[in-house]
């Protein structure tokens, strides 16, 4: 039988429902997640409280000490894998966080509920069953950093949020799942084969997320380095196009040597310079805009954020977003 560490870190999994406040955080369901019966008859499980606070408190850092965490333990011949339990609202991005972090082959699979403990029809334990059984699962093996929830399994590069309280909240827009869990068999139809490892040991979490929008004038952009932001991630349009103040706003960040990303509101497709008018990606990539190509928003946020843990020379940072893949 093999041995899996459960890390939890908090959210709707461990919490439980006040009559008075709502729902919130709870100490004993959180220190007990491994005590579900079932989970004796798949492998020997060992709890490790990491935090236990609502997801949306989660931040870099938080991500960083976790991934830290992480390699210790699987890097310890005892265990064959972990499970890390989160919040929904930003598991994918811890997810992906781990995924540029950590490179070994053992499994490392994040889970989570929909719904909380007090509810009848609670999802976590089930999810937490799941994530266990691929945990243990030889398919498992080097497939990287994956999320399972309503026993499907995505890739933590590929995976977002997409309902706001539906337990089949979890998919990978223009990809699909990687695989099911189907009773007690865990079953991969695909590989995600664009992956990457960043191995630092720091980040700069002084990282904006920007989303422009229609007469979007620019004037928020030119606040950031007052604001001390080392930085920008910009959601465009389309192809990675942009407002024409916009553009110039970037053009000036640009300047100042801040690292400007720009990605695409769609949720599928990729960014390349297409268009050559102002504030196309083309132009934007002329005037040094770096093309963050097919990930999202928010994790290309957390890619700078590693990355300029790293370094800070623009064109080595525009070498890990402007890739291909050979």
């Amino acid at each position: 039988m093999k041995k899996i560490a459960i890390i939890t870190t908090g959210g709707t999994i461990a919490m439980a429902h006040d009559p008075v406040l709502g729902v919130l955080p709870s100490d004993t369901i959180n220190k007990k997640l491994n005590d579900i019966p079932q989970l004796n008859n798949i492998a020997e499980t060992k709890l490790i409280e990491f935090s236990n606070i609502p997801s949306p408190h989660i931040t870099p850092k938080h991500m960083l000490e976790l991934s830290k965490l992480v390699n210790k333990i699987i890097k310890q011949d005892d265990f064959d894998g972990v499970v890390i339990t989160h919040g929904t609202d930003t598991l994918e991005e811890t997810a992906y966080f781990l995924d540029l972090t950590i490179d070994v082959n053992k499994p490392v699979v994040l889970t989570a509920a929909m719904r909380n403990w007090n509810e009848p029809s609670t999802d976590g334990p089930l999810n937490l069953i799941a994530s266990v059984r691929v945990a243990c699962s030889n398919a498992s093996i080097r497939e990287g950093v994956l999320v399972c929830l309503n026993d499907e399994i995505h890739a933590a590069r590929e995976v977002t949020k997409t309902y706001t309280s539906n337990v089949a909240t979890f998919d990978s827009p223009g990809y699909g799942p990687l695989g099911v869990v189907d009773e007690d068999q865990v079953i991969f139809f695909r590989k995600s084969l664009v992956r990457m490892h960043i191995k630092s040991d720091n980040i700069e979490d002084k990282v904006a997320l920007i989303k422009t929008y229609t007469g979007d004038d620019g004037s928020i952009i030119k606040m950031l380095p007052e604001l001390g932001y080392k930085g920008v991630v910009v959601e465009g349009f389309g192809r990675g196009n942009v407002p024409e103040r916009v553009a110039e706003a970037l053009f000036e960040l640009v300047d100042k040597n801040i690292p400007v990303i720009v990605v695409s509101r769609c949720f599928k497709g990729r960014v390349l310079g297409v268009y050559g008018y102002k504030g196309g990606g083309a132009n934007l990539k002329k005037h040094g805009i770096i093309l963050g190509q097919e990930i999202s928003g928010p994790k290309a946020r957390i890619k700078l954020t590693v990355v300029l843990g790293k370094t800070k020379n623009l064109d080595s940072i525009r070498n890990y977003f402007e890739f291909q893949n050979k």
